[in-house]
């Protein structure tokens, strides 16, 4: 039997994979007799060996390999040391499906990629007689029902307004959802979760103040800005991360500013920045677009001043924060 799993949601892919262990047989043999491989090292002999391999006290074996079918993608400018591979490639590629179409029925092979497309020619030998399955990231009204079937089935409840900002500031990562979902459970014990939870407890809902605490800031808008700095410290924010957070946020703004100069792509961006949570990278490239660099680097030193002013023992941490906010919203003329 043939699996083939496609996509980045890792977490719903793992989940099958697990049903599939599940199915195997008893599970204390299931660790002898499973082998994970790494696609890019993968030789048509060696998983012949593997796969061939007889069950130990088992009815089937499970091999899975991650990552072979990427490495048989077309690339779009290939290079010339990849041209002259061309035929060393096509014959592998025939090799490979040729044994795959025949391992033994003792074996189950799973083939773990976060793409595979239908110019692939190993995926395109594969398909007809595989099992395949998609696993895109899930957005909007999918996340939301995903949302809300998982708090179910963990035992709880939520409120559609809870849901809509769960899936706003922790995104399309599953595995950070679910343990966001078990803590907000665990806190709610046994009441319907609510907006007002997740402001609380999940940590990217404060990063989500952040934000808007910067826009406030750099839009001139003293009150806003203050009201949500209040909040967020109500609500047990320390200081000195909420100050980490500015300025990070800032450095980011101003980094993003240059890139966006050097006409590199949002892709690029985004890997040279290192932001892996894309509503976090959604959000810093908005911003950025939305406001002049000189405004933008005109905070960036006042940040510092505040930070030495905490670090010295000038002033608290909170009154620091406090000063700093009302300073930033006022216009120089």
């Amino acid at each position: 039997m043939l699996y083939i799993l496609l996509g980045q949601d890792d977490f719903s892919r793992g989940e099958l994979v697990n049903q599939i262990k599940q199915g195997i047989g008893d599970p204390t043999t299931l660790e002898a007799n499973t082998t994970i491989l790494e696609g890019q090292q993968i030789t048509p002999e060696g998983l012949r060996a593997v796969c061939g391999t007889v069950p130990f006290l088992s009815e089937k074996r499970l091999v899975i390999a991650k990552g072979l079918l990427t490495r048989f993608e077309p690339r779009v400018k290939p290079s010339r040391l990849e041209k002259t591979a061309t035929a060393s490639r096509q014959n592998e590629v025939k090799l490979l499906a040729d044994y795959i179409n025949h391992i033994p029925s003792t074996t189950l092979l799973v083939l773990i990629d976060d793409k595979a497309g239908n110019n692939n020619p190993l995926f395109k030998e594969l398909a007809p007689i595989a099992e395949v399955k998609s696993f895109s990231l899930l957005r909007g009204a999918k996340l939301d029902h995903w949302t809300e079937e998982r708090v179910l089935k963990e035992g709880g409840t939520i409120s559609p307004r809870a849901v809509k900002l769960l899936g706003r500031v922790v995104g399309s990562n599953l595995w950070i959802m679910y343990h966001e979902i078990n803590k907000l459970i665990l806190f709610a014990s046994g009441q319907l979760i609510e907006e007002e939870d997740v402001r609380k407890l999940v940590s990217y809902a404060q990063q989500d103040s952040v934000f808007a605490m910067i826009d406030a800031i750099i839009g001139f808008k003293p009150g806003i800005a203050e009201r949500i700095l209040q909040r967020l410290l109500e609500r047990g924010a320390a200081p000195g991360y909420l100050l980490a957070m500015l300025a990070r946020q800032i450095r980011l703004m101003v980094r993003i500013k240059e890139l966006k100069q050097q006409r590199k792509s949002e892709k690029e961006i985004q890997h040279r920045l290192g932001i892996t949570h894309e509503f976090a990278f959604r959000k810093a490239l908005e911003q950025a677009g939305r406001y002049p660099l000189r405004r933008i680097k005109e905070i960036y030193p006042k940040l510092l001043e505040a930070d030495l002013s905490i670090k010295t023992g000038r002033y608290s941490s909170e009154l620091a924060l406090n000063i700093l906010v009302a300073e930033l919203c006022q216009r120089h003329h």
